[in-house]
């Protein structure tokens, strides 16, 4: 799992609950489930029967007389939206390479296309033996970019042997090509087939 998803997943998983959980307050409060259920919420618990408000008069307008309050209430509120405005920058930036330099250090001027070396790898693992179908695409930023390599192998294949054969020949050639290291991430899966009867 790349580290913007998990991010992403926790901050939702997060948000999530705490919406839940209000929300089921606010419902057992309106609907007076408390009294029909014969249940006594604890002390000072918020929303308890419909006619109570979750904020009196009192609670609302205890500090707005202080001297700290706005100012509080204002960076807090400022700060709740520079941090949102960084949650939907960082969705928008780029995750894939784009051009990548050939050559540590990078030639002047001299640039791969991340599209065309992850077309040529693919093209290169898909002459493989052993290989029914094969899938690549660059990741990371266009100093350290990163290979990830889908592999469907063929019923007979033996994933040891296409695993060497992809070091050894497309991943080879690619690093040569990007004239850097290029680390690299694979899947495999077996295609899809019919079972054999033994007799």
């Amino acid at each position: 799992m790349r580290r913007k998803s998990a991010v992403n997943r926790v901050l939702l998983a997060l948000t999530g609950i705490v919406l839940l959980g209000t929300g089921i307050l606010v419902l057992t409060g309106s609907f007076d489930l408390y009294r029909i259920w014969r249940m006594r919420p604890p002390e000072g618990w918020p929303l308890t029967d419909p006619r109570t408000a979750l904020l009196t008069d009192s609670d609302r307008t205890r500090w707005t007389d202080e001297g700290w309050w706005w100012p509080t209430v204002i960076a807090v509120l400022a700060l709740v939206v520079l941090l949102a405005l960084w949650w939907l920058l960082a969705q928008l930036r780029r995750t894939h390479p784009g051009r990548i330099p050939v050559g540590e250090p990078p030639a002047d001027g001299v640039e791969l296309r991340e599209r065309a070396l992850s077309d040529a790898l693919a093209a290169d693992i898909q002459h493989l033996s052993g290989v029914h179908r094969a899938r690549a695409r660059m990741d990371g930023t266009s100093r350290h970019p990163v290979a990830h390599v889908d592999l469907t192998l063929t019923p007979d294949s033996e994933p040891g042997t296409v695993l060497r054969a992809l070091f050894d020949g497309p991943l080879r050639r690619a690093r040569q090509s990007a004239g850097r290291t290029l680390p690299a991430t694979g899947r495999l899966q077996v295609t899809p087939h019919k079972a054999h009867r033994a007799e």
